[in-house]
């Protein structure tokens, strides 16, 4: 698939004209290397990086914008970078007289230039360091903002630049990150189907069907992503740019993001605050992929109550208090604001008990997902070893308190929340 054509747009079926503004993507060998001709216009350059991203692309981005005006941001290497206020700051103050901002590094770094970008109106380039991630393409930045894992609208970048001489020796956990990342689409996309069901979400089978190639495409590159194959790795890129890209056609990042993520965050944002270890976003995707499978088989073997499950509102405040700590009150804050606890759904499900079912066993089961991360040395041991019992039991009730979207959680919830989850 030429990515760049499909930059054009689609005029599609389901009535929208799906659109990117990204103007470039480059992946391949020495693709760093044309990176000059790309900012010709250009004078005033701002590189953003931290220590092993620039070390594993800086030099080869710097001799290529050889004469233009640069300044940097790079930063510590040794811990791990947070999107957040402090972070945000570092490069806002040396944007002033900068005419383009280019990113170097693959998740953090990305975000960080696309929401400074989006609030200075410098554009901005990425140079990928990593296969790791499918959001440099996608309109959303994943910032942590008063603590609160928040998406932020904030625009594309101008050029996504991704020399598979660079990708394919990053960290190993970074490549099993991008696989692990896009199994995961498998629980995303179920959860759109689902929501289309509950809520009457807008759905477009065109953005489903080109995720789901990616999804194909990237199960078959597992031997060669061990092994660091080029040309596995050129895929595995082009996949993830591509599933952005279907992120920005549907205007959020419904196609890619869903159950799986949410416990991801949940995992990220309760290790920033208890100070506890947290695997890479696309491996924990990964692992909560599977999670999620098994919550799946749960409501399709179980029988279905005849009351919908909901906690005497103080209880339920005490709880996210002692789970989220300092930011509970911006959780409770959200799902006031959305009101799902405050309506009967149980309605919606009994009426429409037998599509919702069709939709859940449309999906692998959890021992084939596993199978599908075996395959990259991804075992669920390890998820199990990190996260206690008690962890993931407040991940699958309260993951679903960080974001404002509709996934299999809710269903869950609303049917069993009153059992514990045991994996």
């Amino acid at each position: 698939m030429n990515i760049n054509t499909l930059l054009y747009g689609v005029q599609c079926a389901c009535g929208k004209h799906h659109r990117c503004d990204i103007r470039y993507v480059a992946i391949g060998k020495n693709a760093i290397a044309g990176i000059g001709d790309l900012s010709k216009e250009y004078d005033n350059i701002l590189l953003v990086a931290d220590e092993n991203t620039y070390a594993a692309a800086g030099k080869q981005t710097v001799a290529a914008l050889n004469g233009k005006k640069l300044s940097n941001v790079v930063f510590p290497g040794e811990t791990v970078l947070i999107p957040n206020e402090e972070a945000i700051e570092q490069v806002m103050q040396k944007t002033e007289g900068t005419e383009l901002i280019i990113g170097i590094g693959s998740g953090v770094i990305q975000d960080l230039c696309k929401y400074v970008s989006h609030t200075t109106g410098i554009p901005y380039y990425i140079v990928a360091t990593a296969p790791s991630m499918d959001g440099y393409a996608s309109t959303g930045a994943a910032m942590i903002l008063g603590g609160m894992k928040v998406t932020v609208s904030a625009g594309v970048p101008a050029a996504i630049i991704a020399d598979t001489d660079v990708l394919k020796n990053a960290p190993m956990e970074m490549i099993q990150a991008g696989y692990g990342d896009i199994v995961g689409k498998y629980s995303a996309l179920n959860d759109w189907r689902l929501s289309q069901i509950v809520n009457d979400e807008y759905f477009c089978p065109y953005i489903y069907d080109l995720t789901m190639e990616m999804v194909q495409k990237t199960l078959k590159l597992a031997d060669g992503l061990l092994k660091r194959e080029e040309e596995s790795v050129r895929v595995l890129m082009e996949a993830l740019v591509i599933v952005g890209i279907a992120m920005s056609f549907a205007g959020s990042s419904r196609p890619a993001s869903g159950s799986e993520h949410h416990l991801s965050h949940f995992f990220e944002i309760t290790g920033i605050v208890n100070g506890e270890a947290y695997f890479p976003h696309g491996i924990d995707v990964a692992y909560s992929t599977v999670v999620t499978a098994q919550i799946r088989e749960k409501l399709l073997s179980e029988p279905w109550p005849d009351a919908q499950y909901r906690l005497p509102r103080a209880k339920y405040v005490s709880q996210i208090h002692e789970i989220y700590g300092p930011v509970a009150e911006g959780c409770i804050a959200l799902q006031d604001k959305i009101g799902l606890y405050e309506k009967d759904m149980l309605s919606v499900y009994q009426a429409k008990k037998s599509e919702i079912c069709r939709v859940l066993a449309d999906m692998p089961k959890a021992e084939d997902i596993q199978k599908m991360l075996a395959a990259v040395n991804l075992n669920m041991d390890a998820f199990y070893s990190l996260y206690s019992a008690d962890k993931l039991r407040d991940a699958v009730s309260y993951a679903k308190e960080l974001k404002d979207r509709y996934t299999v959680l809710w269903l869950y919830y609303d049917l069993f929340g009153g059992q514990a989850y045991e994996s």
